[in-house]
C-alpha cells in the first residue's frame, strides 16, 4: 500500500470541522473494524512507486485504553496534518503511515487493530477514525504492547528496509508496562500465529529493531511507574512528554533526529515552529527529546541551554 498524492491542504480540511465535535461522533466504530482485524494478515506493506520512489514506513502504535483515548482525538481534529508538514518541509520525500491501536489481550474485545500504511490525506484518516477506541485495559498496570510489537517485527514489509537498508520508524504511545512475556495463545489467538513456545518482550523488540526504530511515548505523568522498565527496554527512545498534545511535535522531531535533518535543538525548535507548533509549547519539546538528541549527538545551541536552565530554575 501507499499509493497516491499528500494534500496538505485536503488533510487540513478533513479536520476543519471536527474540531468542536465530540470524540464519539469523530470515531464511530463499535467494534474492531473487519479491515483492522489482525487475524489471517500476512503482511502490510509499505512500497515505492512511481509518485513515492523513497517510501519511509511510519507507525503510530496508540494504546486506546481509559487513560489514553486523548492521542487519538488529538490526531484526527488537530494535529496529523501537522505532523505531516514538519516531515516534508524538511524532506522527508514520501511518507507512509499505518495506524495501529492497542488494548489488552487479557481483558479486551479489540486487543489489536491494524490498518494499512498509507500516502494520502483520505486514506491515513480512514483508518485512524476506523479505530476503535474501546477503552478498556485490564487494570494490571500492564497492556499488550508486546502483541503490537510482534505483529509490527513478523507481519510488516517497507521497501525502505527490503531495497534500501533503511529503518522504518515506531511511535507507540503508552504509560503501562508490557507484559513480560507474549502467549503464544495469545499469538494464535489474535493474529493466528502458531508459535513454538512464548517469545519475551526482548526476544520481539530484538527482532523488531531489524526493521524499524522504535520509540515509546509517555504522554503524561503515568500512574504507575513504567518508564524505568522501557528505558531498560529502549534506552533513550523512551520520551516522555509534560502534555499529550505535543505528541504530534514530539514525534516528528525524534524522527528529524534520527534522520540526521536537523544538526542542533535550536534548528529543531525553530523547525517544529515553523510546522505549527506553538511558540509556548516549545521548552517543553524540546526539554522531552533532549536525551535522546543528545544520544544521537545533536548538541543544543547556547540559546536552547539557557531555555533549558530557565525552566529548570537554574
Amino acid at each position: 500500500m501507499g499509493y497516491g498524492s499528500y494534500s496538505h491542504e485536503a488533510h487540513e480540511a478533513l479536520l476543519r470541522d471536527r474540531a468542536s465535535r465530540p470524540v464519539q461522533e469523530v470515531f464511530v466504530q463499535s467494534s474492531c473494524h473487519p479491515m483492522m482485524n489482525p487475524k489471517g494478515v500476512r503482511v502490510r506493506e509499505s512500497r515505492d512507486s512511481a509518485e513515492h520512489p523513497n517510501s519511509l514506513g511510519i507507525v503510530f502504535a496508540l494504546d486506546v485504553t481509559g487513560s489514553m483515548g486523548a492521542i487519538p482525538r488529538l490526531l484526527a481534529t488537530e494535529q496529523l496534518p501537522k505532523f505531516m508538514r514538519v516531515l516534508t518541509d524538511c524532506g522527508v520525500q514520501d511518507p507512509q503511515l499505518l495506524f495501529m491501536a492497542i488494548g489488552d489481550a487479557t481483558s479486551d474485545r479489540a486487543p489489536l487493530q491494524v490498518g494499512q500504511f498509507e500516502a494520502t490525506a483520505n486514506l491515513m484518516d480512514q483508518w485512524l477514525t476506523w479505530s476503535y477506541l474501546e477503552g478498556g485495559g485490564g487494570g494490571t498496570s500492564q497492556e499488550s504492547y508486546e502483541l503490537g510489537l510482534y505483529f509490527l517485527a513478523e507481519h510488516t514489509e517497507m521497501d525502505c528496509v527490503v531495497k534500501r537498508g533503511h529503518r522504518g520508524y515506531l511511535f507507540m504511545t503508552g504509560d503501562e508496562l508490557p507484559y513480560p512475556s507474549l502467549s503464544k495463545h495469545i499469538a494464535d489467538g489474535i493474529v493466528g500465529d502458531r508459535l513454538d513456545d512464548d517469545l519475551t518482550v526482548e526476544e520481539i523488540l530484538a527482532e523488531l529493531q531489524k526493521s524499524f526504530v522504535p520509540f515509546f511515548i509517555i504522554p503524561h505523568e503515568p500512574a504507575h511507574d513504567c518508564e524505568r522498565r522501557w528505558r531498560d527496554l529502549l534506552g533513550d527512545n523512551v520520551i516522555r512528554m509534560d502534555r499529550a498534545e505535543d505528541i504530534c511535535f514530539v514525534n516528528a522531531g525524534a524522527l528529524l533526529i534520527g534522520e540526521k535533518l536537523v544538526s542542533s535543538l535550536d534548528e529543531l525548535g525553530a523547525t517544529l515552529k515553523q510546522g505549527g507548533m506553538p511558540e509556548k509549547r516549545t521548552g517543553a519539546v524540546l526539554r522531552a527529546l533532549r536525551p535522546f538528541a543528545e544520544a544521537s549527538g545533536l548538541v543544543a545551541s547556547s540559546k536552547v541551554k539557557q531555555l533549558f536552565d530557565g525552566l529548570m530554575g537554574k
